[in-house]
C-alpha cells in the first residue's frame, strides 16, 4: 500500500512538473505579432496589431552598415535592432545590434537579464570574456579576430575591448526581441538617486571619497 501511494504522489508531481514546464509556451501561437504602437494596453510583451494593417516595413530595418559614433568616454557605440526598431520582432525572441569600436575602446562590462548572446568580429580584434556567478566568479576570456565568433551566457557580466590600433566592428544576435542591458559601472556609480557613498564603499572596501569621485563621472 505505501509502495502505492509512493507511486501515486511521484506521478502527480510529476504531472504538476510538466503542466508547470509547459504553462508559458516560448513558441509562436501566430504567424507573428507586430507590435500595435497605438495600444494603451501593457503587458510583459506587446499587443498584436490587426493582421489587416500589418505591412512589410513592420519587419524591416535599415542602417547596420552606418558605423556608430565612438567619440565617447569608451571608445564604442551599440546600434541595436530589437522590438523597439522592427515592430515585427515582437514575439520572435531574437535581436542584433552592430556595435563599433575605437582604437582601445571598449564595451564595458554589462550583462543582457533577457538574452544570451553570441558576437561575430567583423573586422579588427578584440578582446572578449564573461564572468560566471557566485562564488566561482571565473572569468572566461578570448582574443578574437575577423571571422571568430563567441557567445556570452544570459546574465552574466561581458566585456569586448578593442586592443589594437584600428577601428573593430562586431555583430551581436541576442535570443531576445528585448534582452536589455545593464551597464554596471553606471547602475552602481550612476543610479539616480545614488546609492549612499558609505554602502558602496564598503562594498568594494575603498574610502567614501573614492566612491565619491567614482560617482561624479556618472
Amino acid at each position: 500500500m505505501a509502495v502505492r501511494v509512493f507511486l501515486l504522489a511521484a506521478a502527480l508531481l510529476a504531472a504538476m512538473s510538466c503542466f508547470h514546464a509547459t504553462a508559458s509556451d516560448p513558441s509562436l501561437l501566430q504567424d507573428f505579432c507586430v507590435v500595435d504602437k497605438m495600444s494603451k494596453v501593457r503587458l510583459n510583451g506587446f499587443p498584436c496589431k490587426d493582421a489587416n494593417d500589418v505591412v512589410a516595413e513592420d519587419f524591416f530595418f535599415s542602417g547596420l552598415h552606418m558605423a556608430g559614433n565612438t567619440t565617447n568616454k569608451q571608445g564604442s557605440a551599440v546600434t541595436p535592432v530589437n522590438v523597439a526598431q522592427i515592430a515585427g520582432l515582437n514575439t520572435m525572441g531574437i535581436s542584433l545590434a552592430r556595435i563599433d569600436y575605437a582604437p582601445f575602446g571598449q564595451n564595458p562590462p554589462h550583462t543582457h537579464p533577457r538574452g544570451t548572446e553570441i558576437l561575430t568580429v567583423l573586422e579588427g580584434s578584440l578582446y572578449v570574456g564573461f564572468v560566471t556567478s557566485n562564488p566561482d566568479n571565473k572569468l572566461f576570456a578570448k582574443v578574437l579576430n575577423k571571422g571568430d565568433v563567441f557567445v556570452f551566457p544570459e546574465g552574466l557580466i561581458h566585456f569586448q575591448f578593442n586592443y589594437g590600433t584600428k577601428n573593430a566592428v562586431a555583430l551581436a544576435a541576442l535570443s531576445g526581441q528585448n534582452p536589455g542591458v545593464i551597464t554596471v559601472a553606471n547602475a552602481v556609480f550612476g543610479s539616480k538617486p545614488s546609492i549612499q557613498d558609505y554602502i558602496l564603499a564598503k562594498a568594494f572596501q575603498v574610502d567614501k571619497m573614492t566612491v565619491d569621485r567614482i560617482q561624479a563621472q556618472f
